[in-house]
Order: C-alpha cells, then sequence, then structure tokens
C-alpha cells in the first residue's frame, strides 16, 4: 500500500475514532520531517522542535478538518507547518512577512563562526551534488527537498523501484566520497 494511503487511513482514524496509535504513527513519521523543514527554512533547532510539536498538535485537534479530496495528507501537514512558521514569525516581526523562503532568522545558540561553518558546508554539500548525474541529483532532490519517498519517486519517474534504490545508493557513494572532509 503506498505510504500516502496509509497516511490517509491513519488519518481518518485519528479524526473519527481520536485513535492515539494511529496519531503516533502520524507523529513518529512527520514531527522529524516538520523539525528539518523549519531547519531549512532558518529556523533554530529548538525552534523548529517546537514548531513541529506545535504542527503536530493542530493535527490532533484539527484532523477532523482533513479532506482526502483536496490533497495528501503530507501537504496538510505541511501546510499547517507553514502557517505556523509565518504566525510566529509575524507576532516577532514589526515588518510585514511575505514568504518563508525569503526570510532569514539568526539562531539564538549559533554563533557566527557556527553560521560560516554552516554556509562553507552548505557550498561543499552543493558543489557535491553538483557532481552527481542528472539522474541521481533529480532523485536525491525529490527525496530530501521534496520529502518523497523511494516509491513515491519511483511513481513519479515511472521507474522501477529497484532503479531508484541503485541510483540513490550510487549517488550516496559519490557524495560520501566528495564530502569526506566536511564535518
Amino acid at each position: 500500500m503506498p505510504v500516502g494511503d496509509v497516511h490517509k487511513q491513519l488519518m481518518q482514524q485519528v479524526a473519527e475514532f481520536r485513535d492515539r496509535e494511529a496519531f503516533k504513527s502520524l507523529f513518529q513519521h512527520f514531527a522529524p520531517r516538520v523539525k528539518a523543514l523549519m531547519i531549512k527554512s532558518g529556523a533554530a533547532s529548538g525552534e523548529a522542535e517546537d514548531i513541529a510539536q506545535d504542527v503536530m498538535m493542530r493535527v490532533w485537534l484539527k484532523s477532523i478538518q482533513y479532506s482526502n479530496a483536496k490533497g495528501a495528507v503530507s501537504t496538510w501537514v505541511y501546510t499547517i507547518a507553514r502557517n505556523v512558521r509565518i504566525d510566529r514569525l509575524r507576532r516577532g516581526s514589526s515588518r510585514p512577512y511575505e514568504d518563508i523562503d525569503e526570510i532569514e532568522v539568526a539562531s539564538d545558540d549559533a554563533g557566527a563562526e557556527a553560521e560560516v561553518l554552516a554556509m562553507q558546508q552548505a557550498k561543499h554539500v552543493n558543489r557535491a551534488l553538483a557532481t552527481l548525474p542528472n539522474e541521481q541529483k533529480q532523485i536525491i532532490e525529490m527525496a530530501f527537498q521534496q520529502n518523497m519517498t523511494q516509491s513515491e519517486i519511483a511513481g513519479r519517474l515511472s521507474l522501477p523501484l529497484g532503479t531508484i534504490k541503485s541510483r540513490m545508493r550510487l549517488a550516496y557513494q559519490k557524495l560520501r566520497v566528495n564530502l569526506e572532509d566536511v564535518k
């Protein structure tokens, strides 16, 4: 059964029966991804954790509002995450906020040295990604930027799952070699 269908079933169980085990499964899947997305968008680790908790609480409380007809559970959860992030940014800023991708949030616990190190690491990763063949690069980007599973990638690209796994493994090997010195 595709992951999206599993998530829809779990969401339905949460909405209709307040099923804690179903919610636990959704939480274990989405909370780390929401946190990673928030960190990637500039939030400090602690703030990203708070946002992930807030998002998952809203998923629990508003589960009855989810509709299969409007899209995937992941889309609904990430929309909630985006809105929570925007709300927090608006509360903390006197200037109007336009889009999550256009704002830079300084970490409270990261000094200038840590920021420079993070920027250097990002440059190394981008250079390493640029060395990958397009087929491998596309799969890695789908997996990490769009949070797609290997099965979802296979479906989207109309390729066998084994091909996706093989290309990912080759990409990881090349990235590992190119990023040996980056910590």
